[in-house]
């Protein structure tokens, strides 16, 4: 069993449950789990080892990467730039990037990018890991690159093109980068832990990633390879550019940390995603990022229905992911982003909730994390009873 610390708070003891369940039926080896309900936090709890390898425990602060959960920060700060009037969601990319308008996207609007819909899910070229991770040689190719479908016409996952896109287009508007962005507008002004662009100084605080478990049934391996294989669309788009993007120890290192991918690195607490989540659709400690009106705008469906990238069913807001792509028990009022072998992160705009779950034990899955999923289980049950 593991050791588990923090608290939560009366009503709340099933989440805690949940959150042992976690370690003792799932696998997880470190992780945590925080709810801000009110601008209060009802759960806090963390617990398991952050380094296997080490035996350091995860602690209250413990960092950790989240993936795609950072695509839902992302899109927060877009829609705070169109609540201040500095975007709009239906201008054409090209009035902020002109460079954009090329190979026939010179109609393709911002709306489109949030709603994964333009056509670039994987990003033609090739690339050394320093220029990826230098940003500016894969936003030349992007703007250069023409779409793999009508824009508009459909909707697909933009597994890491998403974030490239998003970031110049805040570069260009605001002159800063969105981890700048992120860390001014975002992080100072709530005290949160929330990083895109690791400092250096931030580094020991990193519970290194484990890959998720290979694979070892034949048939399980074919199938893989059928539909996620090197040539196929998806398997260009989660492991691209230039295939270098394996789920494995180079997200532990430090080139990796201190890079900017706005659809894929960012670097959090369990604490830092709740409050900033919980921040979007309520004041927390006199800080509200977002209006009622910009919350309702960013979470109207843009995109619903079969995903042409990851042949599953997917519905987007304005960047966020709406019900049912989110764990089932999470209701129509919540928005979010999960990321890739587990983390999520989600508010509830009627309960004016914010919710924040990060780990380092990866799984791999198209339908859902059964930890992330059991945790939202208990949290709803738990407010269901308080009702």
């Amino acid at each position: 069993m593991a050791d588990l610390h923090g608290s939560v708070a009366p009503g709340f003891e099933r989440v805690r449950a949940a959150f042992a369940r976690n370690f003792d039926e799932h696998g997880e080896v470190g992780g945590a789990v925080c709810v801000v309900l009110d601008g209060r936090r009802v759960v806090d709890l963390w617990g398991g080892s952050a380094d296997p390898l080490t035996g350091e425990p995860w602690l209250s602060d413990t960092l950790a990467l989240v993936f795609s959960t950072t695509k839902g920060i992302t899109a927060a700060c877009i829609a705070m730039l169109v609540e201040r009037g500095e975007l709009e969601v239906d201008a054409p990319v090209a009035r902020y990037w002109p460079e954009f308008a090329a190979a026939g996207k010179q109609d393709v609007t911002l709306r489109m990018v949030l709603s994964h819909r333009v056509g670039l899910p994987a990003i033609d070229g090739d690339f050394t890991l320093e220029e990826v991770l230098g940003h500016d040689a894969v936003c030349a190719a992007i703007a250069a690159q023409a779409p793999a479908w009508p824009p508009g016409s459909k909707h697909g996952y933009h597994v890491r093109s998403y974030g490239w896109m998003l970031g110049e287009i805040v570069r260009r508007v605001t002159g800063e980068t969105l981890g700048a962005f992120i860390a001014r507008e975002i992080a100072k002004p709530l005290g949160v832990d929330f990083f895109l662009g690791l400092p250096e100084e931030q580094e020991v605080r990193v519970a290194p990633i484990i890959a998720p478990p290979k694979e070892t049934d034949p048939k399980a391996i074919a199938l893989r390879e059928q539909f996620m294989g090197p040539d196929t669309l998806l398997g260009r788009a989660l492991s691209g550019p230039s295939n270098l993007f394996e789920y494995g120890p180079m997200w532990n290192t430090r080139a990796l940390h201190a890079a900017e991918m706005p659809s894929s690195n960012g670097i959090c607490s369990a604490r830092g995603l709740a409050r900033t989540y919980a921040a979007l659709v309520g004041e927390v400690d006199g800080v509200r990022l977002l209006s009622r009106e910009s919350v309702a705008r960013a979470c109207e469906v843009q995109s619903e229905g079969s995903d042409a990238v990851i042949l599953v069913p997917m519905r987007f807001g304005l960047g966020f992911s709406l019900p049912p792509s989110l764990p089932p028990a999470c209701p129509e009022s919540c928005f979010g982003h999960a990321g890739a072998g587990g983390s999520l992160g989600f508010a509830d705009s009627r309960r004016r909730l914010g919710f924040g779950y990060v780990m380092n034990q990866m799984k791999l899955g198209l339908v859902g994390d059964a930890r992330a999923s059991g945790l939202t289980e208990a949290l709803y049950a738990c407010l269901g009873d308080l009702a």
